[in-house]
């Protein structure tokens, strides 16, 4: 329940993952258009305003042009001289107003500038302001205020005034100048007085196409204003309550606002759902590729993967528990040729087969695992010691190499196993499974269908034997590999005649490699063409330096039995310039028996070039006298062998004595490998040997060393006497 808990979990997780970044996405998008909306709305309400407030200005503006120019008609039509000026030519000063629709009240007056006395022009009404009730105060009122700021000469002056709460706009204009010659002789002034009644303030909204207007001194909140900049009695403003655009848009985007919201939750809703199918699906993908991914589908078995995992924490609980266990690498032997000869259909029925018998054998405890191919790997837990991971191993051996039964055709195969133990081999799972496949290694090498608990010294060897196959090939380009010389010495003079060159590789990690150790790897991968020809091209140049002194270079099967061998080695010869008849050849029995035909062939060839062959290791093999005579060598070299264990045994001394004297019969040279003793010495002298080569005279050394002991050709004679002396006095003492 835990475990279906944690998966329910798991895709809910996931969908919030998925919708999370959505959601925000979403309401981003609905706040930034809010944000853009209302920007807009208020751009837009701003606009509405200022629009309203230009209009009714020019609306206001107008309107005092109107009252100007009525004041133009009466200085037009009007003799200000005159003594009656209420009787004096008709003025329309009551008319209809084309801009407020109202009856313009209006009231004109001339001012005599000298007496400041004040006549009225004509009568606006029958009860013209200044005839009314207290309009005489406010006549008097404005006109001191005009006395205050009279006009120049010729110009015109406009107010407004706010008095006795009531705005009037006066106009007023001298007389005077050349446009007004009937006032010349008086210097008057014209005033008219516009009073603005509440009428006309709405009349003046009307005409602005604003709503209802009001004169104020102070606007109400939530009003706009026109400020009207007033000469006398204070500030007033034209107020109005705005018809804003957004109050007749917004409650329309409220509803399409909410309509968006919840599309928007709807296709969230949507979302949600497809995502958790989505959801659902991936983990059930995810569970199904992860369960198939640490299985192994041929045979249900765990794989490789899920192996490692295990082994991981069978190690962590064993270190709790301190409880040991074993690793086992089993291959299934002969499992190519069943593919080969039955088929793979029948080769994976026996994978199945050999998988169920395994499992049969284990515990519940323990893991089975496929690797692959034909491989296979166990985990033994509660394992003590050896002998319990070999009881496994014998039940193993015996329950797969029963035949196995596939319908009319039965199979038989077998199993080898390599078992490596924890903690007595290593606790970490690196070192464990590379020691489990080096006892896998070992096991098949020793004969199939076994067992071989891990070694120490075979970890090594295989691990020697990686760097090998990794490092030889680059060893080899970057001309990285040394050759050391061994000197072959005449008997009777102790004379350098020839040295055997003996190649080395000074390894980085490793140190000096010595060649039994990678020949045979050399000669698995394909490397050993390319070896011996660098060999080859070495010896040579070094053979510059030691003239009359004959090179001796082993020669594998392999590289003899190539096509191009001869050509190869005559190549090299003429391209370091020496004589041929120095080069000395060295091939094993073996060589020259698998395929005597083309060995016979290639011999001719290059003694027929002067290249001299010697037959080494003698009388380790086949030793037979009719490939002795048919062959044309011209030495033999006896096996160090046979002078080891001439000191115990009698025979091998016949033997020897046999070898040189059949090399003597053939007139061939006969060298002794391996001479160490003064006795070695003398014993080959007694039968007859030419040549000797061994630790006595010189272990093998470089080329410098070669140098300085052809420098003192005396040398190895003196150090022969005192040897010689000493075995003497040796002899003699009691």
């Amino acid at each position: 329940m835990l475990f279906s808990g944690f998966r329910i979990a798991r895709p809910a997780a996931l969908i919030g993952r998925l919708l999370g970044p959505i959601a925000l996405i979403v309401v981003a998008v609905i706040a930034g258009m809010l944000l853009a909306l209302v920007y807009m709305s208020d751009s837009i309400d701003e606009w509405s305003v200022a629009e309203h407030r230009h209009r009714l200005a020019e609306v206001l503006s107008a309107h005092k042009k109107k009252v100007e120019q009525r004041l133009d008609t009466i200085l037009a039509t009007t003799d200000l001289n005159s003594a009656d000026l209420s009787r004096a030519a008709s003025v329309p000063s009551v008319q209809q107003d084309d801009i407020t629709g109202q009856s313009g009240v209006f009231e004109a007056l001339v001012i005599a500038d000298g007496s400041r006395s004040i006549r009225p022009v004509a009568a606006a009404s029958s009860a013209p302001p200044s005839e009314r009730p207290g309009g005489r105060e406010s006549l008097e009122a404005l006109v001191q205020f005009f006395f205050a700021n009279p006009p120049s000469p010729g110009q015109a002056v406009e107010h407004f005034v706010y008095h006795d709460g009531a705005v009037y706009l006066l106009v007023a204009k001298d007389a005077r100048g050349p446009a007004f010659a009937m006032a010349e002789r008086a210097g008057q002034t014209v005033i008219i007085i516009y009073r603005y009644t509440i009428g006309d303030i709405e009349a003046i909204g009307r005409a602005a196409g604003t709503a209802p207007v009001t004169l104020v001194r102070e606007p109400a909140p939530g009003h706009e204003v026109l400020p009207i900049k007033a000469s006398l009695g204070g500030s007033m403003s034209l107020a109005w309550k705005p018809s804003l655009p957004s109050e007749a848009v917004w409650p329309r985007l409220a509803v399409i606002m909410a309509l968006a919201s919840v599309i928007a939750l709807l296709a969230l809703a949507v979302v949600w759902l497809v995502a958790r199918r989505i959801a659902y699906n991936e983990i059930r993908m995810q569970d199904q590729s992860r369960r198939l991914a640490g299985q192994d589908t041929l045979s249900g078995l765990p794989n490789r993967l899920s192996f490692s995992m295990r082994l991981e924490q069978e190690l962590a609980r064993g270190q709790r528990s301190e409880e040991g266990l074993a690793v086992l690498f089993l291959d299934v032997d002969r499992f190519k040729d069943v593919n080969d000869i039955y088929g793979h259909m029948v080769g994976d029925n026996v994978i199945r087969v050999v998988a169920q018998r395994l499992q049969n054998l284990l515990r519940g405890a323990d893991t089975l695992a496929r690797l692959g191919g034909d491989e296979f790997a166990i985990i033994q837990t509660g394992v003590s010691a050896h002998h319990d991971a070999e009881a496994l191993c014998r039940r193993i051996l015996e329950a797969v190499k029963k035949p196995i039964e596939l319908g009319d055709t039965t199979v038989s195969v077998g199993m080898s196993i390599g078992i490596v133990l924890s903690p007595q081999n290593g606790s970490d799972r690196e070192t464990l499974l590379r020691l489990a496949g080096t006892a896998l290694y070992q096991a098949k090498n020793s004969g199939r269908n076994r067992f071989s608990f891990v070694e120490r010294e075979m970890d090594e060897a295989l691990r020697l034997r990686k760097v090998v196959e990794d490092d030889l090939r680059k060893a080899i380009e970057n001309d990285e590999l040394v050759l050391h010389y061994q000197p072959q010495v005449e008997i009777d003079n102790y004379v350098v005649v020839a040295v055997e060159a003996l190649v080395r590789w000074p390894h980085r990690e490793h140190g000096l490699i010595t060649p039994e150790k990678f020949i045979a790897i050399a000669e698995e991968r394909g490397l050993i063409i390319a070896l011996g020809e660098w060999v080859l091209r070495r010896a040579c140049a070094d053979a510059k330096r030691w003239p009359g002194v004959r090179i001796a270079i082993n020669v594998s099967a392999i590289q003899f039995r190539h096509r191009d061998f001869v050509s190869d080695v005559m190549r090299i010869i003429t391209e370091s310039g020496i004589d041929p008849t120095r080069i000395e050849l060295e091939l094993t029995e073996g060589v020259v028996v698998e395929d005597a035909d083309a060995a016979e062939e290639a011999m001719i060839e290059l003694r027929a070039h002067g290249v001299r062959l010697a037959l080494d290791d003698f009388g380790t093999g086949y030793s037979s006298l009719i490939y002795l005579r048919r062959f044309a060598f011209d030495k033999i070299k006896i096996d160090r062998s046979f002078l080891e264990a001439a000191e115990t045994t009698g025979e091998s001394a016949i033997l020897i004595h046999s070898i040189v004297h059949l090399g003597r019969a053939l007139g061939l040279t006969v060298t002794a490998e391996g001479v160490e003793t003064q006795e070695q010495l003398e014993f080959l002298r007694a039968l007859g040997c030419h040549e000797l080569q061994g630790y006595l005279f010189s272990k093998p050394v470089t080329a410098e060393k070669i140098d300085e002991l052809l420098a003192q050709p005396g040398v190895l004679q003196e150090q022969q006497s005192s040897i010689k002396k000493v075995a003497q006095v040796s002899k003699s003492a009691p």
